[in-house]
């Protein structure tokens, strides 16, 4: 096989040409069928994300594939991380560089993936969750859902009636594109991050620049809008999603906490599923596995790989030598560590443009890491 050459460019100086490939490509692998990998998405997220670029792969003067990403410092991510849900490289089947090969092509000291589809031996596998709509559209889906999972559903049948009867009739809206609610989801998203100690990714500015742009780009075939749930007058929920295609990605959705015990955003994402898939819609997808009510929705899976890929040297030999030491102090503590850290460093250092910002969050990172290890060792303990 000829040699792999890459060429790295802004997101301008690809030509027509360049998209109808890019689309081509899409079109060639199922496994690339998210609105993440679209173009429009590139085109809008390297006007918002800083040192966004785009490595254009190529054999024998052909090009073989595409790689939107960021550069901060030294490292690099997908473009716009860590907002982005899935990242890759937009290639043809059998035709993309591997991950090692595309890192060692690109030259960065620090290559941090957190949902990388492709091929690749490193890292971890992780697992996102969907809802695939059926013949019989949301109708069949519930129904068949609500006999598996009953309790669960006639839960949520009892939380609406309870939130209806104590605040008024329920209403639901789609397609919306209000600058000023997705100010109150994002400032609800904040209020979370502190309340978990997790960093504020909103904090750095840019990535809300960057949900208001996709959501004021208004195509035929892509963009982004919100549902809201109000109870009464009361706006009780709100659930931001990217589209795309018959694909709707629900990306951050945001509840009023005092009514958690009705389950807001749970009955948000049902009606939304509900209205969505009468125009269309086939597929709901809810990102990472973790929150317990989407076992009970979800009737398909993805699979994806977290890695960071460093370049040899004093450094990585360093973080190696004090995992190990973590892991023989007792219980594989090191790689439990080392991932908690890794895990919130990948979004610190994409949300953050200066080395200041990058280590005040590094060192907050460590801390709670830190904590919840040291919590997690005096439970098993007291055990």
């Amino acid at each position: 096989m000829s040699e792999l050459k890459v060429d790295i460019v802004g997101v301008d100086a690809l030509g027509e040409a360049d998209w109808a490939e890019w689309h081509a490509m899409l079109a060639a692998d199922p496994a690339l069928n998210s609105p993440y990998f679209r173009p429009e998405f590139t085109q809008v997220a390297a006007r918002i994300s800083p040192e966004a670029t785009v490595a254009v792969f190529r054999r024998d003067g052909r090009v073989v594939g595409f790689f939107p990403h960021q550069k901060r410092g030294g490292a690099m991510q997908p473009l716009a991380a860590p907002m982005n849900d899935y990242h890759g490289i937009i290639a043809r089947p059998g035709e993309a560089p591997s991950l090692e090969e595309a890192a060692s092509l690109l030259g960065a000291s620090r290559l941090n993936v957190t949902a990388w589809v492709g091929e690749t031996g490193l890292g971890e596998p992780r697992r996102t969750v969907q809802v695939q709509l059926g013949e019989d559209g949301y109708d069949g889906w519930y129904a068949e859902r609500r006999a598996a999972q009953g309790k669960f559903f006639k839960d949520k049948e009892r939380a609406r009636r309870s939130m209806q009867a104590e605040l008024g009739e329920l209403r639901v809206e789609r397609g919306l594109r209000d600058p000023a609610m997705l100010d109150w989801l994002i400032a609800l998203k904040r209020d979370q991050y502190r309340r978990t100690n997790r960093h504020d990714i909103f904090a750095c500015g840019w990535t809300v620049r960057l949900l208001h742009a996709l959501m004021a780009t208004e195509l035929e075939d892509f963009g982004a809008s919100m549902a809201a749930l109000w109870a009464g007058e009361k706006l009780v929920a709100v659930e931001y999603s990217l589209l795309a295609g018959d694909q709707c990605h629900f990306w951050f959705p945001g509840y009023e906490p005092s009514l958690a015990r009705c389950s807001p955003g749970i009955l948000l994402s049902m009606d939304t599923m509900r209205l969505a898939s009468a125009q269309g819609y086939r597929t709901f997808d809810f990102g990472f596995e973790g929150e317990h009510y989407k076992k009970y929705f979800c009737n398909a899976e993805r699979w994806v790989r977290e890695a960071m890929v460093v370049k040899p040297g004093l450094g990585a030999a360093m973080s190696q030598a004090a995992v190990q030491a973590l892991n023989v102090a007792g219980g594989g503590r090191g790689d439990r560590l080392r991932a908690s850290v890794r895990r919130r460093w990948a979004a610190i250092e994409a949300c953050e443009t200066t080395p200041g910002d990058r280590f005040r969050g590094a060192v907050q990172a460590a801390g709670a890491a830190f904590a919840k290890a040291r919590s997690g060792a005096a439970r098993s303990v007291s055990a």
